[in-house]
């Protein structure tokens, strides 16, 4: 049961970046501001799917949640540029989906990082 309310979360999260993909323009200020705003929610958004994604596959008991997730995160980096291709006002770029990656590839160290520590021992 917990696998799949893991993975009822990816799919909303998922939804929630595909909503924000339609919307025809989201400048939330003006100039270089904005365009750094709009990068850092990109890197941001697709950092959490990232965790989203390695926490439900963990859940469902793949052996190597985090590659997977960094595959089917830039996959959907990917689907999304293309959906935002089709709206006005938008433009699917590559480099968009490079930004995304960086968000992707720091959700995957910081990953690997705790999965690493020791876990401390209860008292």
């Amino acid at each position: 049961m917990r696998s799949l309310a893991a993975w009822v979360l990816v799919l909303a999260w998922a939804g929630v970046i595909f909503t924000l993909s339609s919307i025809p323009s989201l400048a939330v200020t003006e100039g270089l501001v904005d365009l750094l705003l709009r990068k850092a929610a990109h890197m941001t958004e697709y950092a959490l799917l990232t965790i989203l994604l390695i926490r439900a596959l963990g859940q469902s008991g793949v052996a190597r949640p985090v590659p997977w997730a960094a595959g089917l995160a830039v996959a959907y980096a990917i689907s999304d540029e293309f959906h935002q291709s089709f709206v006005p006002g938008r433009a699917g770029l590559p480099r968009d989906v490079l930004i995304d990656a960086v968000g992707i590839a720091i959700a995957c160290a910081l990953a690997v990082r705790l999965a690493r520590r020791p876990m401390p021992r209860p008292a």
